[in-house]
Order: C-alpha cells, then structure tokens, then sequence
C-alpha cells in the first residue's frame, strides 16, 4: 500500500522571502485546491519531520539561495534529494532555480551581491547564471520588469500554452548550456527573447524540467507564480506601473504557463481557478433560544460599542455583532441597486488579491429568539441537525453533556479550530460542548506539517471541551484525541440501521481511515478525516478544542463516506448530530471511568495497527510489532523483535505528539 501525497509544501525558512511565500500560497492554491493541501514548511521540519511520505509537491520560493544553504546543506539537502530521486517533484521559483542547479554564479564581480558557489541538489546538472538582467535590488522592485519567454509547446504537451507572454522577472538567472544538457535529462520549457546580460552559453533557458531517479524538477528564473493583482503598481519605483500593466496584459496566459508546468509534474490541476473565496456570516444559535441569550450574557464584559455597533475583539479576530432583523435589512440594502461608490468600486476590484483573513472584521449574527431559517443558510439546516441532536441523545443511556446545543456556524470561514481556540477571551467564556461548523474552510489546521483540505461536502467541526484538571490522574486530557476519533467511527457506524459495517478505521493517533472504493479487495485504505485538538491549561481545568475533518459527501481529495456507497448517502447536519451525541455520550463515561477496558476493546475493535511490524527510526532502526496504548497516557506500546523477527521480550512507550506513524511504511518517525 501506498500513501496517497497530497500535501504541496512551499519553504517558508531562513532564505524565503515573505511576499514570495505569499505569492507561491496564493496562486498555487488556486490551481491544486482542495486536491492538495498547499502549506508551509520551515528548515527544521524538512531535516527532522516526516513529511515525504505525504508530499506531492516541494517548493522553493523566491529570496537568497544562500539562506537556503545554510539551513539545508547536509541532511536536509540529503533528505529533499532522496525524496526527488525516490518520485518527488520540486519546483524552484527564481532563488529556489539556484538553489536547484548544479552551481550558482550570481553577480560575479559585484562585491556587494557577488554569490558564487556548488550547490548541493544538482537537480540541473550545469551552472544558473545571473542575474539575467541587470539592475536588480534586493528588497526592490527597481530591477523588475515583465521579461517575454518563447514557450516549447512540444515540451509542454498538456494545457494551453502560449507561443510568448511576458512574466515577472526580478534578480533570476539563464541556465546555461541547456540545449547541451538534453541526454541528461533536461527540457528546455521557456527561454528569453531579449538580449541578455550575461553569458548564458548556447541557449537563453529561463525555464527548465529536469529528471531526477524516479523523480523531476521545474526550475524558473522569472516568477509565473506572481500573480500582477498583487504587485503594487503605485511604488516609487520609475517605470514600475508599465511593468504592472504589461503584466496584467499578459495574465491569463501566465497562469496557463503555471498551470502547464504543474501538468508537466503529472498534478492534478484545476481546470479554472478557484476564486478567492469570502468569509461568510457567522450564526450563533441554540436547541432553545434561551442558549444563545445566556452565550450572549456571558460575553457582555467583552463587546464593546463604537458607532452605534457592537464589537467583540479578540485576540485574533474581531466581530461585528448583528441581530438577524438588521442583518436581513443590511442583506435588502445591498440588493438594492444603486451607484458603486469609490470605495467600493476599489474594494471589488480587490477582490482577486491575497487576503489577510484574520484582519477581516467578522460578522455574527445572534440568533436570540429563533435558530436560523434554510433561506439564511441554504447549505446547513440548522432544525435539521437539532432535530437529529435531540433524537440521539434520548437514545443514549449516558447523561447529555450538553454537546452541540450552542452551535456556530459559517459557510465559508478560516477555520472553526482557529476561530475558537485562538481567541481566548471568547474561548474562556464559551460552554461546555459548544461547537462550530462550517460548510468551506480557507485556511484548515492540521498536525505537524500536514493540513487536513476542507472543501465543500466535509463535515467539520470543533467543539470545546472543559477538563477538569482535578480528574488527570484518573482520566488524563491527552485522551480525548482518542474521544474523538471513538466518536466519529461509532459515529458513522451508528448512523441509522444497516450502517454498522461501513468500513472506516482508526489510524493511530487521530486520522481516520476508510477502504478505498476503487481497490475492490477491500485492502487498500485511505485517509478520509484528521484530529485535531489544542489545550489551554488554567489552574483548575484544562480548555480544549477539539478539530475535527471528515470527507463525507465529496470524492476529493482521497475518497468520502457517499463513494463507500452507503445505505442512503450520509448528510452533514444528521452526521454531525451523530458524532457529537457520541463524542458526549463517551466523554461523560470516560470521566467517571478513565480509559478503561471497556475504551481499550472498543479502541482495538476499531484500530489498524494491531501486531503491525514497524521499524522504530529514533531507536536506532530495531524492529517491533504494536501491541497497543497504555491506558494511563495513552502512549503507543510496541514490543522489540530480534533474528527472525522473533520477541526479544522488551517493550517501548512512544508519545503521540513527538512520534509519527506512517502506517503505510511501517515506520515510525520522530517529531519535533
């Protein structure tokens, strides 16, 4: 079995600049979203973490090659160079093109920029000369321009590709001899048409494809990630807004060159780009009416007003506060035809750039006297999940802990886990059981390098639970990860009658696992939801929210719970009700009991992993099979195997937050 990489991966260390980052999110989310994850990832986790198994995609953006060097030289490069040659693909923007090539020959001659050196990924077996153009600046848009490169359209086989655009261009180099370098491997995918200012050899290379083992790399001297919508036309630079113009001119077609390059790597590419998306109003509601006043009147010493408005500001976001009536006249209001004016009109044609969502002023709508109608939220009935919610709990023999009556909802926000666990005062304030949901998510979190893709047609929620800290020694908070993914397999399991044989599993400690529908043994599975949950520790409790992600009704990015053909297709509100009585229901017994046999057979009923062999990298390589978790904290217990694979009768404890378990590999991985 083989882990399906969906994880795209851009550099954000020492060396990346962070407009370029910015830049590489932005449009790199347009065309791989929600196929693939597109994140960040610092030095430390390329050398220490285990992300290759997960990566579709390494990036390196524009910024100083030798910032790259002085992180990764040795075992990083050694790390990203393996990952290549075992099938990986890179893609160099620019410095990342450096960094790329056999050498690096950058202002020779000029002592204050002069960089001159091997470099150790060789992925393009000659030298990156620069800069192709002269009159760069670091930190500067003064040696810009909008360069035109020839494209090979019998390179770039697949997409619609142009014969010439022009592309933002900013301190890159040529490839020198590229033409030359064909029987190692290396296409030529762009080259200059000007004359240029240095000595590129036979050839003016601008872009180049490279194999590399099993694997290949695309490395860029212009930026066709750049997107003109977020180059700054107004700056003092002379010449600049031309250079902006000429760029925008010539969009569309850089973004079918990008969108080329990424076919050529053998991505799956959007065949339009994903609009960027805005955030949605916020719905608070209750079971009863009554709920959601009390909610209010908690937070009565943290809203403010200014204006004739109310504000909550918190420690990350800041909330306009609506009532559903002002709300439905504002809605009236902006139906209403009428002149743009200035402001808007500029407002409307920002709507293409990169946002920064967590200065969005967010609105929230209480809904103190009744829960939201379908017309308000056409993707979530709200009466639908209450309905649902009550029903489940009057099933349970367990006492209701209140989970999923005070409920918020969005159809596009950031993230539910962020809106929650990273404003506090609103957090400290919120009951037990509160959670929110939301139909699209912009911004997903997920553990460690990896982000759990939230597109349309994934349940996902977050839920705060309070822990008392007085019941740690008996039923420790590091369980409720295990809660939780509990929940969401007995959750689906118990959905209705003839559901008890859905085939998801847990994988050890917080994915969730179902066979793949295409691999008709039934023995191949894939990752179809994530866990995710952060503590805020205070002198009497522990405050936690718990994330969580469930591919339910949509096919990307691996499969869902409707392709595992159900009895009737799963819908989010009746599963969301189910999981969360769940999650209640064995909450409230785990604090009265702590993780006991009971937690341990239904745990091992459900899990991947028992008597897996694996390989224990941070204990030297030893193998070991896995016999299960302790039930004091919840650590992974394996037992040492020796000459045959016989048991040497020692046994070792791996903690869920330091450790990684590549469940496909039979690793496991360190974590820092």
């Amino acid at each position: 079995m083989t882990a399906k990489r969906m994880n795209v991966l851009v550099y954000s260390g020492h060396g990346a600049t962070v407009e370029s980052v910015k830049h590489c999110l932005y449009s790199l989310r347009r065309l791989l979203a929600p196929t693939y994850a597109v994140i960040t990832v610092t030095g430390e986790a390329i050398i220490k973490e285990p992300w290759t198994s997960s990566c579709a995609l390494l990036v390196f953006p524009g910024g100083a090659d030798l910032g790259y060097c002085r992180t990764l030289n040795g075992e990083g490069n050694r790390r990203i160079g393996q990952y290549v040659e075992r099938g990986g693909l890179y893609l160099g923007f620019c410095a990342g093109g450096y960094y790329g090539s056999q050498r690096c020959e950058f202002e020779v001659g000029n002592k204050k920029l002069e960089v001159v050196g091997n470099r150790e990924l060789e992925f393009y077996p000659g030298t990156c000369r620069g800069c192709a153009f002269s009159g760069f600046v670091y930190h500067s848009e003064e040696g810009a321009k909008a360069s035109e490169l020839s494209i090979s359209k019998t390179a770039l086989a697949k997409g619609s590709v142009p014969e010439v655009f022009r592309c933002y261009y900013n301190g890159g180099g040529v490839f020198v001899d590229a033409p030359k370098l064909e029987s190692k491997g290396v296409e030529i995918l762009a080259s200059f048409t000007e004359n240029l200012d240095v000595d590129a050899g036979e050839g003016s290379a601008a872009v180049v494809f490279c194999k590399a083992g099993d694997g290949a790399a695309i490395l860029t001297s212009t930026h066709p990630e750049f997107a003109p919508a977020n180059l700054e036309s107004n700056v003092d630079v002379p010449g600049f807004d031309e250079v902006v113009k000429a760029l925008k001119e010539d969009d569309q077609q850089r973004v079918n060159f990008l969108k080329a390059c990424l076919l050529k790597l053998g991505l799956q590419v959007n065949e339009e780009q994903n609009a960027v998306p805005s955030l949605s109003r916020l719905h608070l509601s209750s079971s009863h009416p009554s709920g959601t006043v009390k909610i209010l009147e908690s937070l009565r010493d943290i809203i403010s007003s200014r204006d004739g408005q109310n504000y909550l500001e918190d420690e990350n976001d800041t909330f306009l506060l609506e009532t559903p009536t002002a709300w439905s006249l504002s809605s009236l209001a902006d139906d209403l035809p009428a002149e743009k004016t200035e402001k808007a009109k500029i407002e409307a044609g920002d709507m293409d750039k990169i946002i920064d969502y967590d200065k969005v002023v967010k609105r929230l709508v209480v809904h103190d006297a009744d829960q939201p109608r379908s017309k308000d939220t056409p993707y979530f009935n709200h009466q639908a999940f209450f309905s649902n919610l009550e029903y489940y709990e009057g099933k349970s023999a367990q006492s209701s802990e209140g989970f999923g009556k005070n409920l918020l909802y969005g159809e596009v926000v950031t993230s539910t886990n962020t809106l929650l666990e990273k404003n506090t005062e609103l957090l400290r304030r919120l009951p037990m059981g509160f959670t929110a949901t939301a139909t699209v998510q912009i911004a997903g979190r997920g553990r460690g390098t990896n982000v759990w893709v939230s597109p349309s047609g994934s349940l996902m929620f977050s839920t705060v639970v309070r822990h008392p800290v007085s019941l740690m020694s008996q039923a420790p908070v590091v369980f409720l990860q295990y809660l939780a993914a509990l929940a969401i397999v007995e959750g689906i399991q118990t959905y209705d009658i003839g559901y008890q044989n859905m085939p998801v599993k847990l994988k050890w400690p917080n994915d969730i696992f179902a066979s793949d529908p295409s691999d008709p043994s039934g023995k191949t599975f894939v990752k179809i939801g994530g866990i995710l949950v952060n503590s805020h520790y205070s002198s009497t409790e522990y405050l936690s929210v718990v994330g969580v992600g469930l591919n339910t009704t949509n096919a990307s990015p691996t499969t869902s719970l409707n392709a595992l053909k159900p009895l009737a297709p799963f819908t989010l509100e009746k599963l969301l009700a189910r999981i969360i009585s769940c999650f209640s229901a064995l909450h409230a017994r785990f604090v009265r009991s702590g993780f006991d046999k009971y937690f341990e057979d239904l745990y091992y009923k459900h899990w991947l992993h028992s008597d897996q062999i694996v390989t224990l990298e941070a204990e030297g390589g030893i193998r070991a099979r896995i016999k299960g978790i302790t039930t004091d904290w919840g650590l992974l217990k394996a037992e040492e195997l020796g000459w045959e694979d016989r048991a040497t009768g020692r046994f070792l404890t791996l903690q869920s937050d330091s450790n990684s378990f590549d469940f496909f590999k039979g690793l496991i991985k360190r974590k820092v």
